[in-house]
């Protein structure tokens, strides 16, 4: 659990009692949702493989998390912009992935000798990300990204 508190640590702290979330890529346990319900958080999961209910793909949230999840995205623009799209106005894009630093850092890099990590992330492409969605950006460390939906005009 210590490393998902890198995410969830920060993600408590900017949301709102009783917020609603989603968990996407929970895995056979889903550890970061009983944290985060026992903070007093709602929180669905789904998981391609362990817990494969569309029907939380209906819901809008206030949050959706994916914590080491887009490096398998075999599309993550599609796959990002679907994860986008379940967010209601002022919610959170929690993501936490491997960033790429640079060509010469890729060329030794461990993480993509993973055969199922087939997108990588710099700062650049989150940057880009950011600009195309209309999304506040911030990074938490070195490898925590959060992406803010706009808030509807006159909303708070």
């Amino acid at each position: 659990m210590n490393f998902l508190r890198r995410l969830a640590d920060p993600l408590v702290a900017r949301m709102p009692a009783a917020s609603v979330g989603l968990d996407v890529g929970c895995g056979p346990g889903p550890v970061l949702q009983s944290w985060l319900q026992a903070q007093g958080f709602e929180v669905a999961v789904y998981d391609k493989f362990y817990a494969r209910d569309e029907v939380v793909l209906q819901k809008k949230y206030d949050f959706v998390s994916a914590t080491e999840v887009v490096e398998h995205f075999r599309q993550p623009g599609f796959s990002l912009l679907a994860l986008w799209q379940l967010l209601k106005p002022g919610g959170y894009l929690a993501l936490m992935t491997k960033r790429v630093i640079d060509c010469d850092a890729f060329s030794r890099w461990h993480y993509k000798n993973d055969l199922t990590h087939v997108s990588f992330f710099s700062d650049e492409s989150f940057n880009w990300l950011a600009a195309r969605l209309n999304a506040q950006l911030e990074f938490i460390g070195k490898d925590v990204v959060f992406l803010q939906k706009p808030r509807l005009h006159g909303a708070e």
